[in-house]
């Protein structure tokens, strides 16, 4: 049974869906969420690219990649507080439909030739502000999509559809897009943002959760935040989260300067350092497959406890060596446990979170995983010039091994005692 067949009223029933493999409704969000990303990943690369072709300004082509990531500043938390109040497939609707115009439009004002710098930025500040809106609603409409008992491997999938379209072939997709012309460039996203669109009006139900009474959208944000302050375990993994962020942020914003370059501590060629990088990703990608059987080998608590030591390895492996074969190595082996990572605490918020708030809590969680980042890289540039490269590397592996006090609060206890609170708010 779907869960567009367990409703029987205008509001979204709280039940679960049935427990069954992942549905047909999974996989037509999962289709959607791969147009979505493709796009993405498109947009990241190609728009500054187009932003070339119109300004010569470092700063003023930088500042495209800001205003396309700025509203996960600005708007999270009240992007959270709309989606538990919306139907969360109308928002994802509604987001997919304002960057397919916007781009449509961006499209068509390329090929007249009245398109500017000022008009990219708006371009990328509004499809940001959409992005927002549906990453929150695609985390928090997944337990109203798969059952509870299948959580982990329906996000294991997703987290492997998003990265490979993102990072993978969205990337080199723009450049050929950007080849064929700017237009074409901008065009692209917008055709797939409406194949998703296509793909989302094929998942049936409804999926607003159920209000007792009206609020205000500031005590909503405010409620939100005040369940994931006081909630121990979240409140721990929402820290170290943010902690593992900074630290990686750290070393990737200057690993290029120990990599590449024949003056450089490792010597590689510009296609090397791609290929560097190419191993964390694939080995995040890996993981995203393998995680929920390794939680099952491993159990929870062991499974995140390795996943933190693999980001220790990570980020200071450069620190003890620097031949491209031991990094590349300990980077795939950390990706795929970094993944783990991902899919786990993804699928626990998701379970021990209450529908009505899991747009807001998911939101004020990303919030702080996602602001640690130039937070992260602003250290890693300013350790690398007071105590050169090498320090940076073995500064954020230490940082990276103090998270693991952490784990003295995510227990096997701590988290089935979060799931039976969970079962008893049902």
């Amino acid at each position: 049974m779907t869960v567009g067949e367990s409703l029987q009223s205008d509001s979204v029933t709280t039940s679960r869906p049935s427990p069954e493999r992942l549905n047909a409704s999974f996989w037509r969000l999962c289709s959607a969420s791969a147009a979505s990303n493709l796009a993405d990943g498109i947009v990241k690369v190609g728009l500054p690219l187009v932003a070339v072709g119109l300004t010569d300004s470092p700063v003023l082509v930088a500042g495209v990649a800001m205003a396309f990531s700025l509203p996960w500043l600005l708007v999270a938390l009240p992007a959270g507080a709309l989606v538990d109040r919306l139907d969360r497939r109308k928002v994802m609707l509604a987001a997919n439909t304002l960057r397919a115009a916007l781009f449509g439009a961006t499209a068509l004002a390329v090929t007249l030739g009245v398109t500017s710098i000022w008009l990219l930025y708006v371009v990328a500040f509004g499809a940001g502000v959409a992005e927002t809106l549906y990453d929150t609603s695609a985390q928090s409409i997944l337990p109203q999509v798969v059952a509870r008992d299948v959580l982990p491997q329906a996000n294991g999938r997703l987290h492997f559809v998003e990265l490979a379209a993102n990072q993978f072939v969205g990337p080199p997709l723009a450049g050929f897009l950007v080849a064929g012309g700017a237009a074409l460039a901008v065009a692209g996203p917008a055709g797939l943002w409406a194949v998703a669109v296509a793909a989302l009006l094929l998942v049936r139900g409804r999926f607003r959760v159920e209000r007792d009474r009206p609020t205000a959208l500031r005590a909503d944000i405010t409620e939100g935040l005040r369940f994931l302050w006081r909630h121990r375990l979240l409140r721990t993994l929402a820290v170290m989260v943010g902690g593992s962020n900074f630290t990686t942020s750290a070393v990737l914003a200057v690993l290029v300067l120990y990599a590449v370059g024949s003056d450089s501590a490792m010597g590689l060629t510009e296609p090397g350092y791609g290929l560097l990088l190419t191993a964390l990703a694939g080995g995040i990608m890996l993981g995203s497959l393998v995680a929920a059987r390794i939680e099952r080998w491993l159990g929870r608590p062991l499974s995140l406890g390795t996943s933190l030591l693999a980001c220790a390895a990570v980020v200071g492996i450069p620190a003890l060596s620097t031949n491209p074969l031991v990094l590349g190595a300990v980077f795939l082996a950390g990706g795929v446990l970094i993944a783990t990572w991902n899919v786990i605490t993804v699928s626990l918020r998701q379970l021990i979170t209450p529908d009505r708030l899991l747009g807001r809590v998911n939101s004020g969680y990303r919030m702080l995983a996602w602001g640690s980042l130039p937070l992260g890289a602003a250290a890693g540039g300013l350790l690398a010039e007071w105590f050169g490269l090498r320090a940076v590397f073995a500064i954020m592996g230490v940082l990276a091994l103090s998270l693991l006090l952490g784990m003295f609060w995510v227990t096997d206890s701590a988290i089935h005692a979060a799931e039976r609170d969970a079962d008893r708010q049902e």
